[in-house]
């Protein structure tokens, strides 16, 4: 059996509790994968110590063994401290997508009708992220700049893999940046869409200026929808559209390098919330998105691999649809709780299937 290597982001808070929880599920006893994580400490306290020097050593193990797990991190907000760990991780990993999916959440009433699978796409580098910033002026003269950069090929990564993403799963491409006001910057964006959209003919493709992909969004409820975006853009409509279907703890964030015909080189798997301080030691977080973020992982492997990620999956949904729910979901149970429920039935699973 072939071992897998999973690099190990460490992070902190809440973060960290969760990370080790979705490593529980991932261990070999349970999964029956010979699987090896080696562990990188993100935490701020490490990230400061060797100025940001782990971060690209934990980059550099995820180029070359092509799947990492990242528990959530904090930023600091000094303009002179060691910044996010993410930006730096994109940027080395060569990572050009972030993608995030949300989905209905069994036995949990979403907002506003939504029930369809709704991808957010976006350009993981680049836009507002990593921008030149600098001010002039003093008192109330004093003002601010920022000069910001997108590239064609990070745009057009962007709308290849969100056609590729409705063609995979009968969904319809929606939405897309401000067009109309900035056709040179934004609309760069909007010509590799419209680019991909003649290379995929069969997927339905309704374009929209960003504002009114925030109006309309609730009105399309009805059809999946993969959403390619900016940067900036897709960050916050990502943490508009998971809570719509209950919680943000419920689905995961891909970062996806690939090679120029789109072959997937590496992936990093992370929920995408943060590191709930106020959480910290109360073992009442809701460790589901970790677990997910493990699953998906999987699913870049061979066929065993992909199987265990599909059983994981189906063991934490079905875990909540069995009333085994946290607080955000309404429900009692605590996080190691949680997390043992989904080992029992991922381990029964398996069990049936190796039968099969």
């Amino acid at each position: 059996m072939e071992v897998k290597t999973i690099v190990v982001l460490e992070g902190d808070e809440t973060g960290q509790e969760l990370l080790e929880e979705a490593l529980r599920v991932l261990a070999p006893e349970v999964t029956g994968l010979e699987i090896e994580f080696r562990r990188y400490d993100l935490s701020l306290h490490a990230r400061r110590a060797t100025k940001n020097a782990v971060v690209y050593d934990a980059a550099a193990a995820i180029r070359d063994h092509g799947l990492g797990l990242k528990a959530a991190t904090i930023t600091p907000e000094g303009r002179d401290d060691v910044g996010s760990p993410n930006r730096i991780l994109r940027e080395e990993i060569g990572g050009r997508v972030i993608v995030r999916t949300g989905r209905r959440i069994p036995g949990v009433v979403p907002l506003g009708g939504v029930h369809a699978p709704i991808s957010i796409v976006r350009m993981a580098v680049g836009d507002a992220y990593g921008a030149k910033e600098w001010r002039d002026g003093t008192g109330d003269d004093e003002v601010a700049y920022r000069t910001e950069r997108i590239e064609r090929r990070i745009c057009r990564a962007v709308a290849e893999f969100a056609f590729r993403q409705a063609e995979r799963t009968g969904a319809k491409v929606f939405g897309g940046p401000k067009y109309t006001v900035s056709p040179t910057y934004e609309g760069l964006l909007k010509e590799e869409m419209d680019a991909a959209a003649a290379r995929h003919p069969d997927v339905p493709y309704e374009p929209q200026l960003i504002d009114a992909t925030f109006a309309l969004l609730v009105a399309s409820a009805g059809d999946p929808l993969v959403i390619p975006a900016l940067n900036r853009d897709g960050d916050i409509l990502s943490d508009l559209v998971l809570p719509l279907f209950g919680s943000i703890a419920g689905s995961e964030s891909l970062l996806v390098a690939f090679d120029d015909d789109y072959e997937t080189r590496a992936v990093m798997s992370e929920a995408a919330h943060g590191t709930a301080p106020s959480l910290l030691g109360k073992n009442v977080a809701n460790p589901m998105a970790m677990i997910l973020a493990g699953a998906a992982l999987l699913g870049y492997g061979d066929d065993e691999a992909g199987q265990v990620g599909r059983a994981i999956r189906e063991a934490c949904l079905e875990a909540v649809a069995a009333g085994v729910r946290t607080a955000d979901l309404g429900g009692h149970a605590g996080t190691t709780e949680f997390t043992d429920e989904t080992i029992r039935r991922v381990r029964a699973k398996l069990e049936v299937w190796s039968t099969l």
